[in-house]
């Protein structure tokens, strides 16, 4: 009896002590997830080490050099090994798994994962619209969230800004959102009932940024402990699912926060070949959890795959085309993807934009490629140039003696003229200045103070160089008799501003531009015809030109 009850003791333990490890790592009780195999062989070398200790008792013999040695029983230790041939049956599934899921033996089936379009640049990209452009990269994002933060008086003692700062299009324009997060435990000890109030918006395109207040809390994150942490409630919900260890914060078309929750699926043998199966949609507030296929995720979903896996997939695609061994040693026909990506706004979704090169490691692209985040949909222009870090190197040496530093650049369509626009930022990371530097003459660079003066001075550089924007087909032209005319130093040069009689606009003439100094011999009285854009000032060569100023 007492030997039975020792036994049961022993049992109860060791469910306890899996009960408690399973707690804390939330491994997926899946074949496919290598986390399993390694909580397998902890349990296992675990349950070894209270079976030899069990069996060995608690005595111990003092030698005489004053050392404690275990008075082991050899013969009774039967047990483990059985549990050290188990841990080893298990270690060598996990590696033969592993060799067999590997890109040695399985390079065609890698290679094929992504399907990848060839597509037309100037067809599938829009001239940018300087509206919908995100001016800011995580980093600038981070500062403005921080600097909103410190504001908010109520909360700043007792919240941080999390460091998630998810890019999505939300009602029609790129913003970031991220959400708060309890500033230590003891901040969560008192704040937990009611959960985080809040939390941040940024708008990529103005800067505007907002600290959106919620009517419930938000109970559900990756800040909370036990029950309620993120990670805890799904594997409690689904204690199958392998969870990307990327989840995103969006918020719905309403502003109503979730968290968006890819499941791994992986196509290769046991570990091999991810992708996304489905993907979970969980309720921040309240908790509440819905299971989607992944090809039927809602539409205001932005980001299903993360931008390292679609580039690790792209990777795949462009290195193994002619077999492992041929990327490994003669590199024949090798592509990659550049250090880098961005995003870029496209049909109502988010697209990681990358370039294009080859494994040999010089500094041009063959192309770049567009990857969506929601359906993985992957597309591929060959437009040949600079690559980003020759382009970012070449907008820095125009303000090399400021000492800004280039942000990674987002691909523009400027004149059907694939184009790098960037930020330029000082030491502490704000934005000084914007440059455009054209990826297939990577000296072209133009830099301006806001975004508009650097546009205008890039359409100018294009003009020069004998291509003209399509905004030059926007070009209006005005006939009148000369109200007024003034000179008007701005910044150190001189504009003509003209009134014409029954116009209500007001027309500014650059005069850094030669074309347009012959404005200065008009007079009040005369007739003149401008051509000009509203908003910056492009103009024909037969024509006075001008920038509108309604």
């Amino acid at each position: 009896m007492k030997k039975i009850t020792k036994n049961l003791l022993f049992i109860v333990l060791g469910i306890l002590i899996a009960g408690i490890l399973y707690y804390i790592y939330l491994p997926a009780v899946n074949i496919h997830s290598a986390n399993f195999w390694f909580f397998l062989m902890g349990l296992l070398i675990v349950c070894m080490l209270i079976y030899g200790f069990k069996k060995a008792g608690r005595q111990f013999l003092l030698t005489e050099g004053r050392q404690l040695r275990l008075n082991l029983d050899f013969q009774e230790m039967k047990g483990l090994k059985y549990m050290g041939i188990l841990l080893i049956a298990v270690f060598l599934v996990y590696l033969v798994g592993s060799i067999l899921s590997s890109t040695i033996v399985n390079a065609g089936k890698y290679q094929q994962l992504l399907t990848i379009e060839e597509r037309n640049f100037a067809a599938d990209i829009k001239e940018a619209d300087y509206n919908t452009i995100p001016l800011l990269d995580k980093g600038s994002a981070a500062l403005l969230g921080n600097r909103k933060m410190g504001s908010l008086v109520d909360m700043v003692s007792q919240f941080e800004v999390s460091n998630d700062y998810t890019q999505i299009n939300y009602q029609g324009k790129p913003v970031r959102v991220t959400p708060l997060s309890y500033a230590s435990p003891i901040k969560w000890l008192t704040n937990q009932k009611k959960g985080i109030p809040a939390y941040i918006l940024i708008d990529m395109a103005t800067q505007d940024t907002e600290c959106v207040k919620l009517p419930e809390g938000i109970k559900y994150s990756k800040s909370e402990y036990f029950n309620r942490n993120l990670y805890r409630h799904l594997r409690f919900r689904y204690p199958t699912y392998i969870f990307d260890d990327q989840l995103f914060f969006e918020i719905d078309e309403e502003g109503t926060p979730y968290w968006v929750c890819p499941v791994k699926k992986f196509n290769i043998g046991l570990f091999g070949g991810q992708t996304v199966g489905n993907v979970v949609l969980c309720n921040a507030v309240t908790g509440e959890c819905v299971d989607y296929q992944v090809e039927d995720v809602p539409q205001w979903v932005d980001k299903v795959y993360s931008a390292e896996l679609l580039t690790r997939l792209y990777d795949y695609s462009g290195i193994l085309r002619h077999g492992f061994l041929n990327s490994v040693l003669g590199q024949r026909d090798c592509l990659q993807s550049t250090n880098g990506y961005n995003y870029i706004a496209l049909d109502d979704d988010v697209w990681v934009y990358s370039g294009v090169t080859s494994v040999s490691g010089d500094q041009s692209n063959v192309g770049f490629v567009l990857m969506n985040q929601r359906t993985m949909e992957t597309r591929f222009y060959k437009v040949e140039g600079a690559i980003e870090d020759s382009a970012m190197s070449s907008a820095e040496g125009q303000v090399q003696n400021l000492g800004y530093v280039a942000t990674f650049p987002l691909l523009l369509n400027i004149a059907d003229e694939p184009t790098y626009f960037m930020a330029l930022k000082d030491a502490s990371g704000l934005v000084k200045k914007y440059a455009m530097v054209n990826v297939q003459k990577y000296q072209w660079v133009a830099i301006g103070d806001t975004i508009q003066e650097c546009e205008k001075s890039y359409s100018e550089l294009l003009n020069t160089n004998g291509i003209i924007s399509r905004n030059a087909d926007q070009i209006k032209t005005v006939s009148g008799t000369v109200e007024a005319i003034a000179p008007i130093v701005l910044e150190g040069t001189t504009h003509y501003y003209i009134c014409l009689e029954g116009v209500e606009d007001l027309f500014d003439v650059d005069m850094s531009n030669e074309d347009l100094i012959e404005v200065i011999r008009y007079q009040p009285g005369e007739r003149i015809t401008l051509g000009y854009t509203e908003g910056y000032g492009l103009h024909s060569v037969k024509e006075i030109g001008g920038s509108k100023r309604g």
